[in-house]
């Protein structure tokens, strides 16, 4: 019997998977600017259509979905499969956006930090004490590219940080089970980093400030990085994206690392759920197919899951 099923397809590029405790999974769909539901039978429900481009997602305190909204990409479709490009032609601006999952109303939190806009947020994490840490990867145009950053922020509006900046392409970010600890995946650079929390938004200096973070690994050739989760054990689950597409389970002590493949060249997600954890969600974003997998072992559970 196969630990890998189809759960939903004819997804328009579906990224940042929240797993719920009645058994659904929320997910953005990054072309249709929309938020969906797919519900454990695989039934699909619009939730919200905030627009732009939702990206990242993640259950705050308060019951809301807060989305990271890149703004939008160009799209292409090469041999039957969409992929993303450049700031799509109609980018207004990159934002934090707050969703009611009871009406679908979307506000919008943030746009900017220290007087700069905010141009790509990409992905978040909740700690413990109800803040959140998001990155924004930046945009692409045809001559140029945004720097990004890790950024740490308050789900009332009330205040926003740029914790490391600037960050070269910095995408999937995660925290250990302890909470002192903040990873980040630079998509580009192909590493899995590790910051040091020192307080709320907060991270140790880096000995140099052109190269920050710890390395916990480097991935080899053309292999890209995508978004991630924290295993129950501390490992770290990161997307592999082209050369070796799948999902890399990363010790960071050691930086060594495995990958599970999966048929999409862009596997860009997981999020884990389930009475034992280990009911995996994986996205297949340009074949438009969200998968549940029967992991090996369990994820860690995100604050404020429900």
């Amino acid at each position: 019997m196969s630990d890998e099923t189809l759960w939903a397809d004819g997804l328009a590029f579906p990224e940042g998977p929240v797993m719920c405790d009645d058994g659904s999974c929320l997910l953005v769909e990054i072309a249709a600017g929309r938020v969906t539901r797919v519900h454990a039978d695989g039934r699909k429900e619009t939730v919200a259509t905030p627009g732009g481009g939702p990206n990242g997602a993640a259950l705050g305190p308060d019951g809301a979905l807060y989305v990271c909204n890149n703004g939008g990409f160009a799209w292409s479709e090469v041999g039957g499969l969409r992929i993303p490009g450049h700031q799509a032609p109609d980018y207004e601006t990159g934002r934090i956006e707050r969703i009611d999952l009871a009406t679908g109303r979307v506000d919008r939190l943030y746009d900017s930090c220290d007087g700069h806009r905010l141009c790509g947020p990409n992905d978040i994490v909740f700690d413990s004490e109800g803040g959140f840490w998001f990155t924004d990867l930046g945009k692409t145009r045809h001559h140029d590219r945004d720097q990004g950053g890790l950024f740490y922020a308050r789900p009332d509006g009330s205040g926003i940080r740029a914790a490391v900046y600037p960050l070269d392409g910095p995408n999937g970010v995660g925290l250990s089970p302890d909470g002192r600890t903040v990873y980040v995946a630079l998509t580009w650079q192909r590493l899995l980093l590790a910051f040091d929390i020192t307080g709320p938004g907060e991270v140790a200096p880096a000995a140099l400030e052109a190269v920050p973070g710890r390395a916990v690994a480097s991935f080899p050739g053309r292999v890209m990085l995508d978004s991630l989760a924290v295993l129950e054990s501390g490992r770290v689950a990161v997307a592999t994206l082209v050369e070796a597409p799948g999902i890399a389970t990363v010790d960071p002590q050691t930086g060594d690392f495995a990958v599970r493949a999966f048929d999409d060249l862009l596997t860009t997600n997981i999020a884990f759920g389930g009475p034992d954890m280990r009911d995996a969600a994986v996205c297949l974003s340009t074949s438009g197919r969200l998968m549940r997998v029967r992991w090996p072992e369990p994820g860690l559970r995100l604050h404020f899951s429900r």
